[in-house]
């Protein structure tokens, strides 16, 4: 079972950059697909990128294309999500996720399929 931590959250103003990490231990880090997701309050949670478990594909959802870029390193069993023209309505807890996939099948642009998820870490972007 993987463990999963994320950091790099914080308050920025719109426009602004932030990169969120994601630490994994535990599991086999580069056999599993990878996403990130966020909830606002009194919001569902929406997955926003996810990636395959070489790195060679990804996934965005239509509110972050163009601005976030999900990334892996498999030697450092670290996710990245780098975060650019930050918004206010991208104030949310930012939460990392981890897909173990099914005889080699991912599906990481579906929410449910993630098996293990973090704890979040929260962003927050003034106007």
């Amino acid at each position: 079972q993987v463990q999963l931590v994320e950091s790099g959250g914080g308050s920025v103003q719109a426009g602004g950059s932030l990169t969120l990490h994601c630490a994994t231990s535990g599991g086999t880090f580069q056999y599993y697909a990878m996403g990130w997701a966020r909830q606002a309050p009194g919001k569902d949670r929406e997955l926003l990128a996810g990636i395959s478990y070489n790195g060679r594909s990804t996934y965005y959802a239509d509110s972050v294309k163009g601005r976030f870029t999900i990334s892996r390193d498999n030697a450092k069993k670290t996710v990245y999500l780098q975060m650019d023209s930050l918004k206010p309505e991208d104030t949310a807890v930012y939460y990392c996720a981890a897909e173990q996939g099914n005889s080699g099948k991912y599906h990481y642009d579906s929410i449910y399929e993630y098996d293990y998820w973090g704890r979040g870490t929260q962003v927050t972007v003034s106007s």
